[in-house]
């Protein structure tokens, strides 16, 4: 596997070297150790992080689309036809057949969209970045 394959389509994996490929800036509230969590915003801080800091996984989490009604009613309406199809009359197959079908481009288009996944990242430095989107590390 060449390197642009590699950075183009790399799955993490808990454990794996990785490092940033842009710089990022960091940017919120801070809240001192030991004050209240009520108190949180009581300072702004900034950092920023250069490409190329590298860092090992320690955490990978795939959010999966949510479904829409009409995916959800094409997979209601698709197993129906396919499990008791073979039984109805021939007008009401034709007709279950016909929902589905007009589902079957939001059906498709769900298909296609990319599983989002997100990492936690103990950079090399000691900064932990959690809940990041993995397309913001290469392979180190």
């Amino acid at each position: 596997m060449t390197d642009e394959e590699d950075e183009g389509s790399m799955t993490l994996n808990v454990g794996r070297r990785v490092r940033l490929v842009a710089d990022l800036r960091l940017a919120g509230s801070v809240t001192p150790a030991g004050e209240p969590l009520e108190e949180a915003g009581a300072f702004a801080a900034s950092l920023s992080l250069a490409a190329g800091i590298a860092g090992t996984v320690e955490r990978v989490d795939e959010h999966h689309r949510e479904q829409g009604h009409e995916v959800r009613e094409y997979l209601r309406l698709k197993s129906l036809l396919d499990d008791f199809g073979h039984q109805m009359p021939s007008a009401s197959r034709k007709q279950l057949g016909e929902q589905v079908g007009a589902l079957e481009e939001q059906w498709l288009a769900y298909q296609q969209q990319m599983l989002r996944v997100t990492v936690r990242v103990r950079l090399d430095n000691g900064f932990v970045l959690d809940d990041v989107p993995e397309e913001v590390f290469a392979s180190a």
